[in-house]
This record gives structure tokens, C-alpha cells and sequence, in this order.
């Protein structure tokens, strides 16, 4: 049932949709056709597909981690944002712009800088007992705004017709696509390495069974000589290194360059996907393409259809409730029981 349930949620959410989409007075069949169809009936549509897999998985791959040992890091999409900011300085203002060194020292900058986001939020709870659910949501505002200053004040390109956004990347700083005709480009490469690496530390060693030990049995886990503080470092540096990765290759890839709409949410949808993947490191791999799909057809809708773009996000938000809802049915029996006169 564990499996079963997030085919279950998409059943469901699929259902609903459909109902949502005849309210709306549209044919529900063509729209879906429209959302989840047509998307990938082209080789632009496929490529932008695993485009927007790419993060999606990279980052729920490391939000797992600590999801496994109940250590909840909420902040992936300030982690996100801040990788982005750290690696886009180091291209803009490296002094040689066309050092072979810039795209390995922004991938450094990026994850550094995810990690010492996540390391404030890990600090408190590790030694005060904090909430890292709070810490590390405030902080993705803390992050957003942060960004906002720079691309509106000192980052701004001055030749950029006023626009709240940074001078364009140096070509050395820049992901190669595959194809010039697609935005589909190596970063995808990083992901793959992230799957397997997340795969071979929660499944295959000793420090991941303690992480998942952890959560599953916290007393055991303490009883056995696991520190809870470790659990709560490795998991929110995990997250915040996908996260800043993810945000460097966004800012490295697709976009080129700085602007205050970096993520479309990436780092909030990436806390779904890591559900639906059941926490496990392949299915994250399906939960992703299904979270992409969402966002990829959302978008398609939103120009042929003319549907608000908070559709994806109705989607994303129905999506999690079902599978919530199955997870619930799995875990606790629902009896009536009757009061004795």
C-alpha cells in the first residue's frame, strides 16, 4: 500500500482535476489531453520535461535524507536561492571571465553557500532545541529578499533597461546544452550522480541505516548509542547542498543570469516529490517527472486555455492531500466505537 498510494493520490488528483476543469466550463478531457498530453508530444516539450525534473530531483534527493531521520528542512527553496546568488557572484565577478576554474568554483560556491544556509537552522536545533520546521522556513524569506536587494540595488545591469535582474553570465559560466535548439543541458548529469549517491548512503551504508533508524525508532536509535544532533547536521547539510546545487545550475543553465523570479518553487514542489517517491531514491526519480509534468503542463494551459498559473500549484496542493490522506489510511485503522450506558 506504500507504493500503491501515491498511484492512488494521482488517480485522484486526475479525478478532481477533471471535475475542477468542467466547473470551469472546459471540456475536462481535452484540458487534460492539454496538461498532461501534449506537453510531451514534441522533442522541445520532452527536453523542458526533464529541464524541470532536473531540481526537482536533486533537491528532494537530499531533503530525503533528512526526512528520513524526521529531521523536516522546509527552507530547500531559500537553500535554492542563496546557491543561486553564491555561484552567479562567482561568475559575474571573477576576475578572468573565461577561466576553465569559474564553472567548478561556482558549483563549489553554490553548494557551500545551501550549506551554510542549512547550518543556522541545524546550529539551533542542534544545541537549543529549535523548531527547524520555523527556522528553516522564515529563512527562505530571509533568502528571497535577500535576493530581491541585490538584482534591485547593487547587482542591477546597468544595462539592463531598469529591469530588476543582473548582467548575463560569461559564456565559461554557463552549463552547455545539448542541442542549441533546446535548454535541456549537463546539469542533468548532476542529478543522475545525486540519485546514485543518495541511493548507496540510504540503502547501502552504515550511516544511513542509523539516519533511518533514527526516525523510525528515535528512543532505539538513542538507546544504541545514535546521536540525534548528528542526524539533524547530515540531515539539513544534505538538503542545503542539493538545494544550492540546484540553484547554481538553474542560474548556470537555463536562465544565465540573476533575476527575482529564480525558482518557480522548485524547492517547496521538491518536499512533494520526496513524498511520493516514498523517500526512496528511484521513486523520487517518478515523483519528479510527475511534479515537472505538473509544472510543464500548467504552463501550457496557461497560454492555450488562458487558465490562471496558480493552476499547478491547485494541482501540486490536491496531489499532496490525496496522498497524505492514503498515507493516513495506511498507517492508523478508522473504527466506530460506541459508548458503553
Amino acid at each position: 500500500m506504500r507504493v500503491a498510494a501515491p498511484v492512488l493520490a494521482t488517480i485522484l488528483t486526475v479525478v478532481v482535476g477533471s471535475i475542477f476543469f468542467a466547473s470551469l466550463g472546459h471540456d475536462p478531457l481535452a484540458t487534460l489531453h492539454a496538461f498532461f498530453v501534449e506537453p510531451l508530444s514534441s522533442m522541445n516539450g520532452l527536453s523542458e520535461w526533464l529541464l524541470k525534473a532536473s531540481p526537482l530531483i536533486l533537491i528532494a534527493c537530499g531533503l530525503a535524507v533528512g526526512f528520513r531521520a524526521n529531521v523536516w528542512n522546509i527552507g530547500a527553496e531559500g537553500q535554492f536561492t542563496m546557491g543561486a546568488i553564491a555561484a552567479s557572484g562567482v561568475g559575474l565577478f571573477w576576475p578572468d571571465p573565461e577561466s576553465v576554474l569559474l564553472l567548478p568554483l561556482m558549483f563549489v560556491a553554490g553548494m557551500g553557500a545551501g550549506m551554510a544556509w542549512a547550518a543556522i537552522p541545524a546550529f539551533l536545533r542542534a544545541r537549543m532545541n529549535t523548531n527547524e520546521i520555523l527556522v528553516t522556513l522564515m529563512m527562505t524569506y530571509i533568502a528571497t529578499l535577500f535576493l530581491s536587494y541585490l538584482v534591485h540595488g547593487p547587482w542591477r545591469d546597468p544595462a539592463g533597461f531598469n529591469y530588476p535582474q543582473t548582467a548575463l553570465l560569461p559564456a565559461a559560466a554557463l552549463l552547455q546544452s545539448f542541442d542549441p535548439a533546446y535548454r535541456l543541458n549537463s546539469s542533468i548529469f548532476i542529478t543522475v550522480v545525486a540519485v546514485i549517491a543518495m541511493w548507496l548512503f540510504t540503502d547501502r551504508s552504515f550511516l544511513g541505516y542509523k539516519m533511518s533508524v533514527s526516525g523510525a525508532a528515535p528512543l532505539a536509535a538513542r538507546y544504541a548509542g545514535f546521536r540525534e544532533s548528528a542526524a539533524v547536521w547530515i540531515g539539513l547539510l544534505a538538503g542545503g547542498a542539493a538545494a544550492g546545487i540546484a540553484g547554481m545550475a538553474e542560474a548556470a543553465g537555463p536562465l544565465g543570469q540573476l533575476s527575482p523570479q529564480i525558482s518557480p518553487g522548485y524547492g517547496f514542489a521538491a518536499i512533494i516529490v520526496a513524498f511520493i517517491g516514498r523517500l526512496n531514491a528511484f521513486g523520487i526519480v517518478l515523483g519528479g517527472l510527475l511534479m515537472s509534468l505538473l509544472f510543464l503542463g500548467g504552463e501550457g494551459v496557461q497560454m492555450t486555455l488562458g487558465l490562471p498559473s496558480a493552476l499547478t500549484r491547485i494541482f501540486q496542493g490536491i496531489l499532496l492531500f490525496f496522498l497524505l490522506a492514503a498515507d493516513f489510511f495506511i498507517f492508523y485503522r478508522v473504527r466506530l466505537v460506541r459508548e458503553k450506558a
